[in-house]
């Protein structure tokens, strides 16, 4: 199964060569020598600085911002225009989004470099706030598959965060500004997404960047797009994405919608309660011993193959029952059911006729 979520740094440079050296700035270099491009829109006071693809294979929300940017710059929002001023890194990693990766060509994730500063793109992406002193900041993500609303809830398709300041995750003046526009924001899409939308894991780690600014005193928003019900390619993700954003900058010019930070504790927490497919009346080999009518939990496992991405089935576990919901559900037809799959978590499924079988099925 193929994917059109890769989004290369080629792509990025296309959609950017529409605006002109005013509005483009490059930041600096990735340790490959990629340019890190920031685009200033708008005139506003307001100053709101956002960043995207840190992950380099969490492309989803970089996709829902370049169809934002129109949408801000159109002529029909002169208010928001003149009310922010947007700066906006579309790909801060643009070597791991170049193949596909969470991280970075040392293979560092830069979403734990906050305190060590070790690469260019961390710094970067520190002296642009340090000189800009937004606002709001907007750190822009992908979550799995693996995640629900809340226990027992549907697929969580958006997740927010208001990073914690401190380990006891006080409600500091930028938490509680967050916060309310976070709970705007689910207001706005829960009808459209109904028990569908998740609050981020919010343990304090000051090695992330979010954690960082918001013990700066920033208030600052995690956006995680997430899986929406037989959409790998996550289309319409992108689409709740979309207004997500818009209704966030609605939200921070509509000084009649006040919410309290115990609205935003009611949005439920992420849990990890799905796999992308469970396989049933499977006959499996472990360690030398044959188990019939078994079921095996299966994960995807993104690989660029080609400039496209492709979902390869990995084993999780397996067990006559299973304490996992799926995705997708699949029983082996009788005449496959005796193909032994030798079970070895992590490793992909190699079987040929389930392979095949499987194709047809997605």
């Amino acid at each position: 199964m193929a994917c059109k979520r890769y989004y290369p740094p080629e792509k990025l440079q296309q959609f950017l060569t529409q605006f002109d050296s005013s509005e483009k700035i490059t930041l600096g270099f990735s340790v490959q020598n990629r340019p890190i491009e920031m685009l200033e829109i708008g005139s506003g006071n307001y100053k709101v600085l956002i960043w995207s693809q840190m992950h380099g294979n969490e492309t989803t929300t970089t996709k829902a911002l370049l169809d934002f940017i129109p949408w801000f710059l159109d002529g029909n929002q002169k208010t928001l225009q003149s009310s922010f001023t947007l700066f906006i890194i579309p790909q801060l990693n643009p070597d791991g989004s170049n193949v596909y990766s969470r991280y970075n060509a040392n293979n560092i994730d830069l979403n734990r470099d906050a305190i060590d500063q070790s690469q260019p793109e961390s710094r970067i992406l520190r002296a642009t706030y340090e000189k800009i002193q937004p606002d709001l900041c907007l750190n822009l993500h992908g979550q799995r598959t693996l995640y629900s609303a809340g226990k027992g809830g549907r697929s969580a398709s958006l997740s927010f965060l208001s990073p914690a300041a401190d380990i006891e995750g006080t409600v500091t003046p930028a938490r509680k500004k967050s916060m309310g526009l976070i709970t705007a924001m689910v207001k706005a899409l829960e009808e459209e997404l109904p028990y569908s939308i998740g609050r981020y894991d919010g343990t304090f780690n000051p090695n992330c960047v979010g954690d960082s600014i918001s013990q700066s005193g920033t208030a600052i928003i995690l956006f995680e797009a997430g899986h929406f019900p037989d959409d790998y390619q996550r289309e319409q993700t992108q689409s709740y994405v979309l207004k997500a954003y818009k209704a966030l900058f609605i939200a921070l010019i509509d000084h009649n919608q006040v919410f309290e930070s115990k609205e935003y504790f009611m949005i439920p927490e992420n849990e990890n309660e799905f796999c992308d497919l469970i396989l049933s009346s499977a006959t499996i080999l472990v360690d030398g011993n044959e188990i019939k009518n078994q079921k095996i939990a299966i994960q995807f496992r993104e690989t660029l193959i080609d400039e496209k991405v492709y979902f390869l089935p990995e084993m999780k576990t397996f067990g006559s029952k299973l304490n996992l919901r799926a995705h997708k559900y699949l029983k082996l037809s009788p005449s496959l059911q005796n193909n032994v799959i030798e079970f070895k978590k992590g490793n992909l499924i190699e079987n040929i006729a389930f392979n095949e079988l499987f194709a047809l099925k997605n």
